[in-house]
């Protein structure tokens, strides 16, 4: 998905958040802001880029003026702590369910909301999660969902966040459970915002249950653009019987890439935004389950 003028401003804030929970001067902010600003797309003057793409000039902005490769070094690693410390609660979600699968797919798409959830405490974060997965998802695409899952062989999950990982971890755990197909996770070749590299994934033990590999991108883009990634991933998205993504930075890069995913595809992500909602047709803050499968 291209950028609208609603992802505009919204980039602006992510930056100045991000910016604000590093140790820099206001002369310093003020200085990287100014620089930000001169980027072509938020100044609406190039519109044909993904989201994705602009925060990668963004960031690599920041990490210059860090002169930090991962800024965000220690925020990942607080919010995988964070989230394993309640990985025996969603667990039990799971356990206790009626349907392990669809509990185990609402909490991977309610965990693209850490961001909003990590600065509560534990109980708050388990209350929070157990009030949201009251919001429905698709049905009628659950049920394709798990059609696929079940003919499926060859996995190929595309991560998103830290914290975020450790619910994907137990939603893998749950489909090797049923249908033990061959898994690939990939991951960030280079940090970018709280997104998963290695290091994380390897922390929360995502290592032990698929194969973990990066996604050989040469820069900070928080999503996925195949003709930038590795020759190992390409070749399992060509031998995948099904891919999944996870979240808003790898569903805006990879929806300008459908037809080449050959309908095998779905995306798990939160409508967090105007754009999501006309495009989805799902309220805001709730959770996305979009499959893009072949029909017949």
């Amino acid at each position: 998905m291209l950028i609208k003028p609603d992802c505009i401003p919204c980039i602006l804030t992510m930056s100045i958040r991000a910016i604000r929970k590093l140790a820099l001067n206001e002369h310093v902010v003020k200085e990287l802001y100014s620089r930000i600003l001169e980027i072509p797309s938020l100044r609406g003057q190039y519109w044909d880029i993904t989201s994705a793409e602009i925060i990668e000039l963004v960031w690599g902005k920041i990490a210059d003026t860090t002169k930090s490769a991962d800024p965000f070094c220690s925020l990942k690693l607080e919010q995988n702590k964070r989230i394993m410390e309640i990985y025996p609660f969603l667990e039990k979600l799971v356990d206790e369910a009626s349907d392990p699968l669809y509990t185990a797919v609402k909490l991977a798409i309610l965990g693209n909301a850490l961001d909003v959830m990590i600065s509560d405490s534990r109980q708050d974060i388990e209350h929070s999660i157990k009030e949201k997965l009251e919001a429905p998802i698709s049905k009628t695409m659950y049920r394709e969902f798990k059609k696929r899952l079940k003919q499926s062989n060859i996995l190929l999950f595309f991560g998103d966040n830290s914290g975020e990982i450790v619910f994907d971890k137990l939603l893998i755990k749950t489909i090797k459970k049923m249908y033990d197909p061959e898994i690939a996770f990939v991951v960030r070749s280079v940090p970018t915002l709280n997104d998963a590299t290695l290091d994380e994934a390897k922390m929360v033990g995502m290592d032990k249950i698929a194969t973990v590999i990066e996604n050989g991108i040469d820069g900070p883009l928080p999503g996925t653009i195949l003709k930038r990634c590795s020759n190992e991933v390409t070749d399992f998205v060509s031998r995948a019987d099904l891919i999944i993504s996870k979240g808003g930075g790898n569903f805006d890069t990879l929806e300008e890439e459908t037809g080449y995913l050959k309908g095998k595809i779905s995306f798990l992500l939160l409508s967090k935004c105007d754009p999501y909602y006309k495009y989805f047709g799902v309220k805001i803050h709730h959770p996305v389950l979009a499959n893009f499968f072949e029909k017949g």
